[in-house]
C-alpha cells in the first residue's frame, strides 16, 4: 500500500505519483503538492497568513 503524504506548506493531502519532493541540505524532505505551494514556499510566504490553507488563522473570535 503506497502511503499518501501531506502538503508541508497548505496541509493538502498529496495522491501517490503526484506532488514535488524538494530535499534541503540538511537532508529534510518537504511535500508540496503543487507549483503554488512550492513556490509560495521558496518566496517566504507564512501559510498562516493565506487563506486557502488548512493553517489559516482568519480573524480572531470576539
Amino acid at each position: 500500500m503506497v502511503s499518501r503524504k501531506r502538503c508541508s506548506f497548505c496541509g493538502k493531502l498529496i495522491e501517490p505519483g503526484t506532488g514535488i519532493m524538494f530535499v534541503r541540505n540538511n537532508g529534510a524532505i518537504l511535500w508540496f503538492c503543487s507549483s503554488k505551494c512550492f513556490k509560495s514556499f521558496k518566496m517566504g510566504r507564512d501559510p498562516k497568513r493565506l487563506p486557502w490553507t488548512s493553517q489559516y488563522m482568519g480573524r480572531r473570535a470576539r
